[in-house]
């Protein structure tokens, strides 16, 4: 298999790393001809200022990781072309956009798989597992929390579309059920075109919730997803790839000392086998090309959390709840 990397930024250099790595890194493209230059001088690759001479170079596959507002445009070009598409997050940035790129990759019989890399995320596979086990009972409520700093790389989006998407892909995922409605409250901060922090609760069939907690206002990094469920509080660190699975029972309590409540607690901590996200998503990217099966993030899978993420958007123009699309 041979693979293109189209757009060489941060997250870009990463995939041509891993790509390179695997062996299937043919060639990369980049408007920047130093930035093109210098990654496939590392890598002993081919280079293009033109994204459309790399889809006409031969290659099998391309992984797009430009800036948004260029997804659709890239990506249909390469589906066009019979190449299998990797769409880095937030896949166009529009669910109309999306729905068209996923006909036309219906029509071209290619893969078209969306770059939520969370979801490939060791501690979401745990979660995932465990709940179709059965072990921690049936799932109440889902609740992450995504905060940091402003990034200085983003400036065509907000933080809904640039690092909300992740947790909306997680909880729905986790969860299994289709979202309803969606309230959210948000906004941005002096001198920013975009929302800059959100707080993001997710109405699912079934009457299970999700919350989502997102902003680049807080002085550190905390990547954390918290599941309540029937038999266990469930908390896992994106990070440090560990959870922390806890229960508490009462004990007989003393009606004259109600201060001293005697309380069990089982708390069990899991580390888990450490993994990068990113490699795990390339490899099933490039399994689905291979065999023809849908990757674990399909452009439907995709659809949909772009859906509530519109929804969010315009919940908080709003003010008010936001039925999500079917």
């Amino acid at each position: 298999m041979r693979v293109g990397v189209i757009g060489v930024g941060s997250m870009g250099q990463n995939h041509a790393r891993i790509l390179a790595e695997k062996g299937v890194l043919a060639c990369v493209a980049d408007v920047s001809p130093d930035a093109a230059g210098k990654v496939a001088q590392k890598y002993g690759v081919k280079h293009y200022l033109d994204h459309g001479e790399l889809i006409r170079s031969g290659v099998d596959a391309v992984v797009v990781v430009t800036p948004t507002n260029t997804h659709e445009r890239i990506a249909s070009e390469a589906i066009s072309a019979g190449k299998h598409v990797l769409l880095e997050k937030p896949m166009t940035g529009s669910s109309r956009t999306l729905k068209g790129l996923i006909e036309l990759a219906k029509k071209n019989k290619v893969v078209l798989a969306g770059g939520f890399t969370e979801r490939y995320n060791p501690v979401v596979a745990f979660a995932k597992q465990s709940l179709q086990a059965g072990e921690f009972g049936e799932i109440i409520t889902a609740a992450t929390r995504r905060v940091s700093s402003m990034p200085s790389r983003v400036r065509d989006i907000g933080v809904v579309m640039d690092l909300g998407v992740h947790d909306i892909d997680v909880v729905q995922y986790i969860v299994g059920r289709r979202a309803i409605s969606v309230y959210a409250l948000g906004g941005q901060g002096k001198g920013m075109k975009h929302e800059d922090h959100a707080n993001i609760l997710i109405d699912f069939e079934g009457g299970m919730t999700g919350f989502v907690e997102v902003n680049w206002l807080t002085p550190m990094k905390v990547r954390k997803l918290a599941l309540t469920c029937s038999r266990n509080f469930v908390e896992m660190d994106y990070m440090d790839q560990a959870a922390l699975v806890c229960s508490s029972s009462f004990k007989p309590v003393e009606g004259g000392n109600l201060y001293n409540v005697p309380i069990e607690f089982d708390m069990r901590r899991i580390a888990l086998k450490k993994e990068e996200p990113l490699r795990r998503e390339l490899d099933d990217f490039m399994s689905s090309v291979k065999s023809g099966k849908e990757p674990l993030v399909s452009g439907e899978n995709a659809l949909q959390t772009l859906k509530i993420a519109e929804a969010a958007m315009e919940s908080i123009r709003s003010g008010k709840k936001v039925p999500v699309e079917k």
